[in-house]
This record gives C-alpha cells, sequence and structure tokens, in this order.
C-alpha cells in the first residue's frame, strides 16, 4: 500500500503487519528497501519527508535530530532506521508472535 495518511498517528493501525516507511525520492536505500518489500508482498504506507516537514521533523525526532531515512514505523510504534529486509521481517514475526 502506498500513499500518504492524513496524519503522521496513522502510523499507529490496527493491522499489525501494516508499517510506514519514511523515504526521500532521492535515497538508494530507500528505493532499496521499498522494491524488497514489494517483492515480498509486505504492505506498507510511504511517506516522503521531502514533502511533509511534518514528517521530517518526526523522523528527526526519533533519530537524535537527523532526517535519517528510510526509517520505519511499524504498528505498535516500535522504529527502525535504515533497517535491512530481514530486520524488518524480524520485528513482523515478532509483532505477529504478540498477536498469536
Amino acid at each position: 500500500m502506498h500513499g500518504s495518511p492524513s496524519d503522521l498517528a496513522s502510523h499507529r493501525r490496527d493491522d499489525e503487519s501494516s508499517l510506514v516507511v519514511y523515504s526521500t525520492t532521492w535515497c538508494g536505500y530507500c528505493r532499496v528497501l521499498k522494491r524488497q518489500l514489494d517483492e515480498h508482498a509486505i504492505a506498507y504506507v510511504e511517506i516522503d519527508i521531502d514533502t511533509r516537514p511534518d514528517a521530517a521533523d518526526f523522523v528527526m525526532s526519533i533519530n537524535g535530530g537527523n532526517a535519517t531515512v528510510p526509517t520505519v514505523v511499524f504498528a505498535d510504534g516500535s522504529t527502525l532506521t535504515n533497517p535491512s529486509l530481514a530486520a524488518v521481517r524480524a520485528r513482523l514475526d515478532h509483532l505477529d508472535g504478540l498477536a498469536s
């Protein structure tokens, strides 16, 4: 799932498998992660921090003042910065285990 949710609070979703990827259009690491998520049919919402100043502020608030992307926010509010696909899948598996 791609698109911009109406506000940043929407990264806390009821669907435990959902996640938000904060990115930019020019970020190579973002493109790689999004391609891998797509290839593995992992649903996500993408938010471009270059077009959303509030999103950039949010990303900086959780990354020590740095606008580091990709930053991934999971349904439980936990985050990973510049994660590998394996790290994202491990976190999703963990969340799925908690929901069972």
